[in-house]
């Protein structure tokens, strides 16, 4: 769903179709910030879900293949060393400290999305910013003048204050 565009400003607009232009672009905005939330958290689920399958691949090639690695192993030590558990043991001990680094390695990565929503969070500051500006009257007008005469000048004038 795309947001429209904003209507283009009149410079001999009242303040009451301002206000009104205001608060529409108010909605927009708001909008268009719970749009931006619901993209961050669809990209950092993405990006959990990455990680957590990553997890338990390794997980599952690690036990497939520890398990024949360890009857190998264990065999030849076990045969040069004389005594079978000995070898079974010292492979053991070797393939927990590969399966740690694994988990490890996963679990870094699960904590890696960002679950702040820091786009969302400053959009939100500007947003704050800007209806306080909005709210204060002098300010109101200094705003709105920038505004018309931002857009103005291509209409050839820039109306002056009707009190």
């Amino acid at each position: 769903m795309a947001s429209r565009p904003p209507a283009p400003i009149d410079p001999d607009a009242g303040i009451p179709d301002l206000i009104r232009r205001l608060a529409d672009d108010s909605k927009r905005l708001a909008l268009d910030e719970v749009r931006l939330a619901k993209l961050e958290v669809r990209d950092n689920v993405h990006t959990a879900a990455k990680g957590t399958v990553r997890l338990a691949v390794a997980f599952g090639a690690a036990v497939i293949a520890l398990t024949a690695l360890t009857i190998a192993l264990a065999a030849l030590l076990g045969r040069a060393i004389g005594h079978y558990w000995a070898g079974t043991l010292i492979v053991a001990v070797v393939e927990l400290g590969a399966a740690f680094v694994l988990v490890r390695r996963g679990m870094a990565k699960m904590r890696e999305p960002e679950l702040t929503f820091p786009a969302s969070r400053a959009s939100l500051r500007d947003t704050a910013q800007w209806v306080r500006a909005v709210r204060e009257p002098e300010v109101t007008e200094r705003v709105l003048r920038e505004e018309l005469a931002r857009v103005a000048p291509r209409q050839g004038r820039v109306p002056e204050r009707a009190d």
